[in-house]
């Protein structure tokens, strides 16, 4: 080599520079402390993004919702990742179908977008538990979101299966995920655990890599800020269009002092609770905010920018148990059945100003049909209440009607087929292992009861709701947070009944340890009772198996009040497209499309009045199998009635919720 003529080294070292020359540039996505800004390949980059929850979100509804993003002006899409969506129970994984994670990213990329990451394991959400599974409390004494090592011995096991999916679509990788939460909102939670935030850094990095830029989001209170964010963790911070926009960066600011400012969750709307207002932003309240963030150049997160109705839930406690409403439609930019609203145009119009949109048009709204009122009984008529030419109301009912319904009571062979389990007092949900839906509590009276006598709970141990039967005859609902005693009449050896409801557990609040069914247990006039049978009910899996369309009708002699089933069948024209169903006279209870579970329903507390049907669970052509599970009292003339538009009732207190 040292006797190499200088023809052949110019020819190695021009190799070399072709070969330098040929290679891309090593891809990156860091902070700069000194210029206050993300660099993405090395130049200044601010995103602008939008969140959408895939779990949320029929898959064949992702890309329309992705693109119409991605047409607004987004350059980014933050992803929530609900570990209890994926692993349902401990070591079951589920990622086919609607909970196919990984090809939900994928499409973000093929559709230009990228993508700030939110795995948890606590993710809020306004979801079920936050994200966490139920069976985490199978063992009564953990401490959820803390070290623990019951708990991280099962986040650990979660993130060794999750991770790896994600690691080689960040961003240094190839992919398009540019950042990854770690936690979330964690200094709103009590157990302010530096060992815990400790422990998920360490676990993030040796699962993700060192390059993988981590964060923290946090509301922007000192307390939030100094229990929920850690050295080796970027410090994000969130709040909405009525704050002082430089007063909440300051908040940041204090923790970061350098480095780029980040809102990583502008509340665009808020979520609505049973039997309160619905809630509603200006549009111009929302681009005023947006704007005034993205003069000071800072990268903005909205939240949300479309949600629609799926059975999971959570709830808030604010003093009291605050169950979410089935709709996270959220007054959001675009709408549950993901068609672009005044305010998505207005946040358009600010994002314009800053950089340039795509070419094209916005894609169009969804196609929707008001398919008219289906009978679940004896409906001979077209009901008055639906006359009005936009609800299409028909001259005659639907064909293919079934005039089917049973008692719940009726039925327990198939909805619980394991049988009861015996317990000389109640047990929990979890003790029984059953983490959603109902569970049935029988006992007997021990004596006579000829003069009313009080059937009582403690306070806050019917979780949440509580239906109680007395030889099948519906007495009355005990509720969480509301009535917990009734009166009851009855001989010695009467059946008593009661279906208690999980009504979603607590996403976000001091304790997030929420355990369902019975906590405690009743008692008449004082006197606890005893000597149980506890039906775990899979209804669900029954619906989804073909009951009761498949099965033979039941009849029953006793009325409608409390807990039955109706049934019913319809077609549409040839269509499969969106739809609303409203429950005129109907009380509360659940909704099932062709096995395909739509969530609860409650009119009488409002203010959602309508469950959105996605077209994706509707045959075209062929019949549609309509399961409803009422559980306070159905109309005499049961019917539903399909509106192409959500409805949302006026403000229902709980005290006037009943009579209205």
């Amino acid at each position: 080599p040292a006797r190499m003529g200088l023809p052949a080294l110019a020819l190695l070292l021009a190799a070399g520079l072709l070969h330098t020359q040929a290679s891309p540039p090593a891809r990156s996505f860091q902070l700069d402390y000194e210029e206050d800004c993300f660099r993405k390949d090395g130049a200044p980059f601010r995103y602008i993004s939008g969140s959408l929850h895939y779990a949320r979100v029929p898959r064949p509804a992702w890309r329309d919702r992705l693109l119409k993003m991605y047409m607004s002006g987004l350059s980014a899409v933050q992803v929530y990742i609900p570990w209890n969506y994926h692993e349902p129970l401990p070591g079951v994984y589920d990622f086919a179908g609607d909970r196919d994670v990984e090809a939900f990213l994928d499409l973000t990329a093929e559709l230009g977008l990228l993508v700030i990451l939110r795995p948890g394991p606590y993710i809020c959400a306004e979801w079920e538990m936050g994200g966490l599974p139920a069976w985490l409390l199978w063992k009564p004494d953990i401490v959820l979101r803390s070290s623990d090592p019951a708990y991280l011995a099962a986040v650990d096991s979660w993130l060794h299966v999750l991770l790896p999916k994600i690691k080689p679509r960040l961003y240094q990788h190839g992919g398009n995920i540019i950042s990854v939460q770690v936690e979330n909102e964690y200094g709103s939670y009590y157990a302010c655990d530096y060992e815990y935030l400790r422990h998920l850094l360490g676990s993030f990095r040796a699962l993700l890599g060192s390059e993988v830029l981590l964060f923290t989001t946090d509301g922007t209170q000192a307390e939030e800020l100094r229990c929920g964010t850690l050295q080796g963790l970027y410090t994000t911070v969130d709040f909405g269009p009525g704050s002082n926009v430089t007063e909440a960066f300051s908040a940041q600011r204090r923790v970061e002092p350098k480095g780029p400012l980040v809102n990583s969750e502008y509340y665009t709307g808020w979520l609505d609770y049973w039997g309160e207002a619905h809630a509603s932003t200006s549009a111009a309240q929302v681009a005023r905010g947006l704007e005034d963030m993205l003069q000071l150049g800072a990268s903005v997160n909205m939240q949300v920018l479309q949600l629609p109705s799926l059975p999971w839930p959570g709830a808030d406690f604010k003093d009291q148990y605050e169950p979410v409403t089935t709709s996270y439609d959220y007054d959001a930019p675009l709408s549950e059945a993901g068609d672009p609203t005044e305010k998505l145009f207005a946040i358009r119009t600010v994002i314009s100003k800053f950089q340039p949109l795509p070419v094209g048009p916005m894609p169009p709204t969804t196609p929707k049909y008001a398919y008219g009122w289906v009978a679940l009984g004896k409906v001979s008529a077209c009901p008055e209440s639906c006359a009005a030419p936009a609800w299409h109301c028909p001259a005659s009912p639907h064909p293919s009607l079934s005039l089917q319904y049973a008692n719940l009571l009726d039925v327990l062979d198939v909805l619980c087929p394991s049988g009861p389990i015996q317990s000389q007092f109640p047990v929990t949900f979890e003790a029984i292992k059953q983490a959603h839906g109902f569970v049935v509590y029988r006992t007997q009276l021990p004596r006579d009861v000829l003069d009313p006598a009080t059937l009582g709970a403690p306070p806050h141990s019917v979780c949440d709701r509580g239906y109680v039967m007395l030889q099948q005859e519906y007495q009355g609902t005990l509720e969480r947070d509301g009535q917990t005693t009734l009166h009851v009449t009855g001989r010695a050896g009467d059946t008593l009944d009661v279906l208690l409801e999980n009504m979603g557990r607590i996403s976000f609040g001091a304790n997030i340890s929420d355990f369902k069914g019975l906590l405690g247990n009743l008692s008449l006039d004082s006197s606890p009772l005893s000597n149980w049978l506890i039906y775990p009910l899979a209804i669900d899996t029954a619906i989804q198996q073909g009951w009761p369309h498949a099965a033979l009708p039941k009849s029953s002699s006793r009325g409608r009040a409390g807990p039955a089933f109706y049934t019913g069948t319809f077609e549409t024209p040839g269509i499969a497209w969106d739809t609303f169903v409203k429950f005129p006279g109907w009380s509360k209870g659940q909704l099932w499309i062709n096995g395909f579970n739509l969530g609860r329903y409650w009119p009488r507390r409002g203010p959602q009045q309508t469950l959105f049907v996605p077209g994706s669970v509707l045959h075209a052509g062929r019949p549609n199998n309509i399961t409803v599970l009422e559980l306070e009292g159905a109309p005499p003339a049961p019917f539903l009635l399909f509106l192409d538009r959500p409805l949302f009732n006026r403000t229902l207190s709980h005290s006037t919720a009943a009579t209205e």
